[in-house]
């Protein structure tokens, strides 16, 4: 299994916060784990196929699995949890291709506009481009979309943010570059968001639901700006094109498209579970951030899918953020 941290937990960082375990125990399965770190986007590619079974997949990374074959279509009528994730998720660019399903949908979330109600009155997309900071923006290439939605709204020619031709994304980095480059602070870490806003060393920042949610209960003065539309990424678990022990990976995908795993992953990464029946106990008050099952949840979300041209995003970005 090669998984992004905290997707697969065995108790080690919190002894109640696990799961891997109850699966080796619930099939006879055993679980060999690596992590991968998301800013090294391309490292689950570099895998060999037969290295490993299931692979916890970004947008990016499974755009790549798929498009270089090493991601293998599934057979969703072996998982009993698949049909009770939305349609919208389950038919996402990032997870198949043609009439193929590659990936499982496990977590998602959406990219807003936050901003510190003591120091800016009102705030939407363009005010993290504006030359006020500081402002705090998500270190990751596919941040290059949420200024070409600022474009599309000035009436730029964009029908896909994730989707831009060669002027369009140079035209995405120029908001980037825009003014005085030392407004503008990148974050890596989701706790980076929680601690800029806490100390008040930023005004504005690119950040989730649930990192508002966080704030406000530290009795933070941080409101979500309620533009829309917004761009989002969903993360899924995928199936290697060379599993080694494809009857132990569909266990796996089968388990964690459960209401039970999906809860647990929620509540522990702040982040919304795929199947709404997870939205119980711990989970709760984050399906109420992101208002998992209610028939606004997916209203104008551009939800991320890795571009054609992806290197030429990375290329940008690279030159951004060195």
């Amino acid at each position: 299994m090669v998984a992004l941290d905290g997707y697969a937990e065995w108790g080690g960082v919190d002894p109640k916060v696990k799961w891997v375990g109850t699966f080796e125990k619930e099939t006879g399965c055993k679980v060999s784990l690596r992590f991968y770190d998301p800013r090294q986007e391309e490292k689950p590619g570099d895998f060999a196929p037969s290295s490993f079974d299931v692979v916890s997949a970004t947008p990016e990374v499974g755009g790549r699995l798929m498009a270089e074959g090493r991601a293998a279509p599934l057979n969703t009528a072996l998982l009993t949890g698949y049909d009770k994730i939305p349609k919208r998720l389950r038919t996402l660019p990032s997870v198949t291709r043609g009439e193929q399903v590659y990936g499982v949908p496990y977590v998602w979330a959406t990219n807003e506009v936050l901003y510190d109600s003591g120091k800016v009155r009102s705030a939407g997309p363009e005010s993290l481009f504006e030359d006020k900071g500081p402002v705090l923006l998500r270190d990751r290439p596919l941040s290059l979309a949420d200024a070409a939605l600022v474009l599309k709204a000035r009436g730029a020619d964009i029908e896909d943010p994730f989707d831009l031709t060669d002027d369009q994304l140079d035209a995405a980095a120029d908001l980037f570059r825009a003014g005085d480059a030392g407004s503008r602070l990148y974050w890596r870490d989701p706790i980076q968001v929680v601690q800029a806003f806490a100390t008040g060393s930023v005004r504005l920042a690119q950040a989730t639901p649930y990192h508002a949610d966080v704030l406000s209960h530290g009795h933070k003065p941080v409101k979500v700006a309620g533009d829309r539309p917004v761009t989002g990424w969903a993360d899924a678990w995928m199936l290697s094109a060379q599993a080694p022990h494809p009857s132990c990976a569909y266990k796996w995908l089968d388990f964690t498209a459960s209401a039970d795993v999906q809860r647990k992953v929620s509540a522990w990464m702040g982040l919304a579970p795929a199947n709404p029946e997870a939205c119980t106990g711990a989970a709760r008050r984050i399906c109420a951030d992101y208002e998992v099952g209610e028939p606004g949840a997916f209203k104008d979300v551009y939800f991320a899918v890795r571009p054609e041209a992806y290197d030429k995003w990375v290329g940008h970005w690279s030159r951004i953020v060195p």
